[in-house]
């Protein structure tokens, strides 16, 4: 099973927390209108995202980003990229199209942030290709990667040494990051002082990572619905906050959703694109999709 999958929601409450306290005040600091608003999908491979692209579509990606604004690339995490590869897929994109490419699993999972030689910098090295179509970057921490001693330096020298001119969200999904007092204050100090977000992961059977809290005003929001009527509840319950957010600083928002199966996720994305225009009076492009579903958005 995925991770945090659960195999019946049913009881269980997936609904938003409420904002924690420092949260208002780092959305309170920022004077800067909403700037972007980033929707997409993990993936655009037609093996995931099942239905989604019409008979004879050629090159997926150029498809997907006629319908998206953006790409969460989970691919960068398992495999390197050259120059030429990356600009590839940047030329096959609109100009507004951004991809946000997460950090090697050989950097985060396999030398967990330690003696990863010259790894990060090939990685570096093919996703400035991506030129002024490079979103945030992200890196997200295996579920063992706990606060003690040793991880907490090694990811304060992995912060302390990111290079200034990119951007970069951080996802831990240790429990105790969050729920020990002295490891979240050291950890959302270390993220507020270098203006990098705090990654919150939704997903049904790990409720524990909602901490709801903010380290700078660009939020990112990984979403993993359930394959059930509830993720659009709860996806509801996301529009009422961003609202809130908005209203409060929001800067910028990158929310990328996900399901155990993927093959619903365009459906999600395109609910949640159309409510959120709806909301905060942006004008993202609902994508199109097959006849059978578009009664699910009421269109």
């Amino acid at each position: 099973m995925k991770f945090g999958g659960v195999e019946n929601v049913e009881g269980l409450d997936l609904s938003l927390p409420e904002d924690h306290p420092e949260t208002k005040r780092v959305l309170g600091n920022n004077k800067e209108p909403l700037n972007t608003v980033s929707v997409g999908c993990a993936k655009w491979n037609k093996q995931d995202l099942k239905g989604f692209y019409p008979r004879g579509t050629k090159d997926e990606l150029q498809y997907y980003a006629r319908e998206f604004n953006s790409i969460e690339l989970n691919a960068t995490f398992y495999n390197l990229y050259d120059e030429n590869r990356i600009a590839t897929w940047r030329d096959k994109t609109p100009d507004n199209f951004k991809f946000f490419p997460k950090i090697p699993r050989y950097v985060s999972h396999l030398k967990r942030l330690n003696d990863y030689g010259t790894y990060l910098e090939d990685y570096f090295r093919g996703i400035v290709a991506f030129k002024e179509k490079l979103g945030m970057l992200f890196l997200q921490l295996h579920n063992n990667f706990g606060p003690k001693e040793e991880n907490l330096r090694r990811l304060t020298a992995f912060i302390e040494d990111f290079p200034t001119e990119l951007t970069l969200g951080v996802e831990l999904r240790h429990t105790n990051w969050f729920n020990n007092e002295e490891a979240s204050t050291t950890l959302y100090n270390l993220l507020e002082t270098k203006q990098m977000s705090n990654i919150i992961v939704d997903t049904a059977g790990r409720r524990d990572l909602m901490h709801m809290r903010l380290t700078s005003p660009d939020v990112f929001v990984r979403y993993v619905g359930a394959n059930h009527e509830t993720d659009y509840t709860r996806l509801d319950e996301w529009v009422d906050r961003l609202v809130e957010w908005k209203k409060l600083g929001m800067r910028n928002l990158y929310f990328f959703i996900h399901q155990n199966l993927e093959k619903e996720s365009p459906l999600l994305s395109a609910y949640f694109i159309k409510s959120l225009n709806e909301a905060i009076g942006t004008d993202i492009k609902t994508p199109s999709l097959p006849d059978d579903k578009q009664g699910k958005l009421g269109l």
